[in-house]
This record gives structure tokens, C-alpha cells and sequence, in this order.
């Protein structure tokens, strides 16, 4: 069995600051009241996010690679 890995809001923020894409743990809590953020699960009360998750999120926020600032942002 693959043992899961989980993270708590502040290693969250930390794990995907360390790859570049620094966000706040209040920018995750935040998210998580009004939609949009990385899925979590709840130990008790406590979010927990896997980091599988997390890159997945990531990766569907960031838009597709330009060779400059007059091409347009891809919907």
C-alpha cells in the first residue's frame, strides 16, 4: 500500500512557495471558504492537503507557456 502524505495549511503554502509559486496560508484558507483552491480532506477539523493534489492545482492556474507579452493569455 502507498502511504499518503499530507500537508497542514502552512507546509502547503511552504511546498508550493518552495516550487515558485509562493501563496500565503491565509490565500489557502481563503480559497477554501469561497471556492476555488486546492481540494483538502479533514482529520477531525484539521485540512489536511496531499501534495498531489496541490501540484495538480497548481498546474491547472498556470497558463500556457508565450514567446511574448503581446501574445494574448489563453483562455
Amino acid at each position: 500500500m502507498n502511504e499518503a502524505r499530507f500537508l497542514d495549511r502552512k507546509a502547503a503554502a511552504q511546498y508550493l512557495s518552495e516550487r515558485g509559486l509562493k501563496i500565503a496560508p491565509s490565500t489557502l484558507a481563503k480559497l477554501f471558504c469561497i471556492g476555488g483552491g486546492p481540494p483538502v480532506r479533514h482529520f477531525g477539523r484539521k485540512p489536511l492537503y496531499e501534495p498531489e493534489a496541490l501540484n495538480a492545482w497548481a498546474a491547472a492556474r498556470l497558463s500556457a507557456p508565450r514567446r511574448s507579452s503581446s501574445e494574448p493569455l489563453a483562455a
